[in-house]
Order: C-alpha cells, then sequence, then structure tokens
C-alpha cells in the first residue's frame, strides 16, 4: 500500500516532531525535543531486549544491511550530557543537534520495529544510556539472560 508522502508527514507531525520531506522520503530534524541513539550488532540486540522486558520500549527504527542497526527515538538530550557521553564512549551515534534522520517508508532500507503509536512513550536519552550500561555489565559477568532484568 503507498500513502502518500503528506498523509505520512501529518502523521508524523501529530507526535510534535519537527519534519521535512526530502525527494527520498521524510526526516526527523532532531533538536532539543527530539533525538536519536543509534546502536549496532550484540549491544542493539541487548537493549532491545532489556527495554522489552522493563516495559521501557519506545519508537525504534530498524536499518536493514549486513549488521544489526536499530536507532532509538529519545527525549531530555538537553540536559544529558554525561549520559550522552557515555553512550558515545560505548560506540554509540547520538542524533541531535539538527541531524536528519530519515523516517521509514517504502523506498528506503528502514522500518519501524516500534512504530510511534505503539510505544507507551518516547524513552528519555537516560534510559538508554542505562541499557547499553547493563548490557555492557551482563557481558562481563558471563551473558546473563537480559529478559530477568528489571529497574
Amino acid at each position: 500500500m503507498i500513502v502518500a508522502t503528506s498523509i505520512v508527514a501529518a502523521d508524523y507531525r501529530r507526535y510534535g516532531w519537527t519534519i521535512e520531506s526530502t525527494g527520498d522520503g521524510i526526516d526527523l530534524i532532531t533538536g532539543p525535543e527530539i533525538a536519536a541513539v543509534e546502536l549496532t550488532g550484540a549491544v542493539a540486540a541487548g537493549v532491545r531486549r532489556y527495554l522489552r522486558a522493563n516495559n521501557m520500549s519506545g519508537p525504534v527504527i530498524e536499518v536493514h544491511g549486513a549488521q544489526r542497526r536499530e536507532i532509538h527515538l529519545v527525549v531530555g538530550v538537553a540536559k544529558a550530557a554525561r549520559a550522552i557521553e557515555s553512550l558515545r564512549a560505548a560506540g554509540a551515534i547520538v542524533h541531535g543537534d539538527g541531524t536528519r534522520v530519515p523516517l521509514p517508508d517504502a523506498s528506503r532500507a528502514a522500518a519501524w520495529s516500534v512504530m510511534p503509536r505503539e510505544a507507551r512513550w518516547v524513552p528519555p536519552v537516560v534510559a538508554i544510556a542505562a541499557a547499553v550500561r547493563a548490557v555492557g555489565a551482563m557481558d562481563r559477568k558471563g551473558g546473563r539472560r537480559l529478559g530477568r532484568v528489571a529497574c
């Protein structure tokens, strides 16, 4: 089913997001209200399980390719310098300050794995940082199952 770009853009704007239509789709423009954290590989998988087990999942874009890549939409970046620093130290890419994040549509190699309307909330960046830290701590302790972790 092909949906007009203007309808999709209006849907995203209802969430209060700044978006822009481009020649190949719709981009989220990050800023103080909404940002994105990009994770790859085993960390992405572990964070996804951790967030799901703790009912903390927010909107997630899955980028198709050879390696697992997920982009978690987040809030609260303006007052989270230490969390952002720890995410970057762990290998995450934090998209903020006007960075464009391509939103899923039929022409792009990305899809919502957790759609905005299915998410309970948009988590603060500190929640994603805590999940990354927890996944790293579990890996160091021998890889206990993430489904048993609770906040």
